[in-house]
């Protein structure tokens, strides 16, 4: 007689990831998305205040990155993944109660703020729920899955954008926004977690942060993981901004062109739903993979045609897993009671790299086109490829 296997576990896998994938839709699943810049136009605000709202959500979430990651390795991850969504609920609302530069600023800072909370908290959460289930094999295929829904919320959101202002107007939008952010933070509720909290020396996230730096100065493969994450994450996705004017310079008429971005997002949903086969990938795959799409986006670039369009959504592609990939291997190689701080880390890494190539791009671009100017980024994809093969070989040698 054969016994059948627990049914449990099963069972709380699919409650985990379940949670996580609703969680995901909805987190992105945001209506003001695709019409905030024009809401701030329409009250009278001048290019400079609104790049100066960019500045300020960008600057919060840098401010706020580790440490909120260090308070999540202190206190109750799953409580940050409901209070962020409200802060961010909070931010819209006085956006269309009160339109001003005061109330956009506001919301800018509540909205930076409730996503620095999630960010590491909500990687951390799911790595060691599925640890405690015996499924840490899955976190690839799981976060994979869970990006991909990311990517269906914000299309599913931008799609009805235009026919809800149409009919209720900004109000309409911003309130379809707040109902969404309630409904996540209503569904990170039923996250699990069975985490036991270490105290830290003086029970601050201070103490937190301090023994999460020093594993990373004292673990050269902790390290290492860390410095993956912005390396892969940063440049395709300050590229990301700038596809809707490389698809432009293909000839293609304006009301064309968010089809095709679309296209390039096809791809980038299809890489992230790979991340779990493609997780035996050990590190000369992943140098291929980086090496294969950095190729893939400069040729893509400069062809300026539709099938160079394609090859750019293919490189997108590659770059998504790659990411994914990333973080893989540095949750496998960070200590649980610092994995949300680490985590953070290596986001803030992320940001300050994508801020970097935004500058980047604005200097290469006074002088090239746009397709030039993603080939030329492609080039430190093709230098993170040659690091890692570098360090696969010095791990090789005896």
């Amino acid at each position: 007689m054969t016994l059948s296997p627990p049914r449990a576990p099963a069972t709380a896998v699919r409650r985990l990831t379940g949670t996580l994938y609703g969680y995901a839709f909805l987190d992105d699943f945001v209506l003001l998305y695709p019409v905030y810049a024009l809401l701030f136009a329409g009250t009278g605000m001048s290019l400079w205040q609104i790049s100066s709202l960019f500045a300020l959500w960008s600057v919060t979430s840098v401010v706020l990155e580790v440490p909120s990651g260090a308070w999540a390795d202190a206190v109750s991850r799953r409580r940050l993944l409901w209070i962020g969504p409200l802060l961010t609920a909070a931010g819209f609302a006085l956006w269309v109660v009160v339109p001003s530069y005061g109330a956009f600023a506001a919301g800018f800072v509540l909205w930076g703020a409730g996503g620095a909370l999630g960010s590491g908290a909500l990687e951390a959460l799911v790595y060691d729920e599925l640890d405690r289930l015996g499924a840490a094999d899955r976190y690839a295929r799981v976060m994979g899955r869970a990006r991909a829904a990311r990517l269906l919320g914000t299309v599913a959101a931008t799609g009805l954008a235009g026919p809800i202002l149409a009919r209720g107007g900004y109000a309409a939008v911003g309130a379809a926004s707040f109902l969404a952010c309630v409904l996540t933070a209503l569904v990170a509720t039923r996250f699990p977690e069975h985490r036991v909290r270490p105290e830290s020396a003086d029970g601050s996230w201070a103490s937190t942060l301090r023994a999460g730096l020093a594993e990373v100065r004292g673990d050269r493969s902790v390290r290492g993981a860390l410095l993956l994450v912005p390396a892969v994450a940063a440049v395709w996705g300050a590229l990301d901004e700038y596809t809707p004017l490389l698809v432009r310079d293909i000839g293609v008429a304006e009301a064309t062109v968010p089809y095709l971005v679309m296209l390039i997002w096809a791809g980038v949903t299809v890489g992230s739903l790979l991340a779990g086969p493609a997780e035996r990938l050990g590190t000369t795959g992943l140098a291929v993979l980086l090496a294969g799409a950095a190729l893939a986006l400069a040729v893509g670039a400069m062809a300026r045609s539709l099938a160079g369009v394609a090859l750019v959504s293919l490189a997108f592609a590659g770059f998504q897993l790659a990411e994914v990939l990333a973080d893989v291997r540095l949750q496998h190689r960070i200590d649980e009671s610092r994995r949300a701080t680490l985590t953070s880390v290596a986001s803030l890494g992320t940001e300050l790299a994508t801020v970097a190539t935004f500058g980047a791009y604005a200097l290469l671009g006074t002088d090239m086109a746009h397709g030039t100017v993603f080939a030329v980024l492609a080039i430190p994809y093709l230098v993170t490829a040659l690091a890692l093969v570098r360090s696969r070989a010095a791990r090789a040698r005896p």
